[in-house]
């Protein structure tokens, strides 16, 4: 049986992003016979309608990786009570132009963390409503806010935390099980 593929990113370019390492996690955490091919936003433009119809080549590379892809996990930390604005475009870009959605019917799964109490759950909830319109199949539970995260990767960005690991884990177990219905 081929494994079910899953692409991640995550909603912050820096490089020492507590998202990003959770999404690094992730990877460690992966049902059996499932892959996950992680893609980083940096280089896509700022969504320019002019251009949908002939969009960037990382604009072109995003959209394919993401229409090959079995299901999407995406990992974002939360700016001014919402979504990264990196992250956001990257969403529009994959949406545009009208007919050419990657996002109709697409297994997603979301995880946040962050330094504060409430673990990104805002920019969730945002993203939830934008997959809406979207009509991503979203995984609704367990939902996965990585809360104080400086306390729970180490030095490395290795995520320590054991209790964190197993929510993170059945978050993809529940991915996969939603990738792997049939469609109807």
């Amino acid at each position: 049986m081929e494994p079910l593929n899953i692409v991640g990113f995550a909603g912050s370019l820096r490089k020492g992003s507590y998202n990003k390492a959770l999404l690094r996690a992730a990877g460690e955490l992966l049902p059996a016979n499932t892959t996950l091919e992680v893609f980083d936003l940096a280089g896509i433009p700022p969504f320019n309608q002019d251009l949908e119809g002939s969009p960037p080549e990382r604009v072109k590379e995003f959209k394919s990786r993401i229409r090959v892809a079995s299901a999407v996990l995406i990992v974002t930390p939360e700016y001014n009570f919402s979504v990264p604005g990196v992250l956001k475009n990257a969403i529009d870009w994959a949406s545009r132009p009208h007919g050419d959605s990657v996002w109709p019917g697409k297994p997603v799964a979301l995880m946040s963390a962050s330094t504060g109490m409430l673990g990104g759950s805002r920019a969730q909830y945002h993203l939830r409503q934008t997959f809406l319109f979207l009509d991503v199949k979203a995984v609704s539970k367990p939902e996965v806010f990585v809360t104080f995260a400086g306390q729970k990767f180490d030095d490395m960005g290795k995520l320590t935390d054991e209790a964190t690991r197993g929510v993170v884990a059945d978050l993809l177990k529940a991915l996969v099980n939603l990738a792997s219905r049939p469609a109807h």
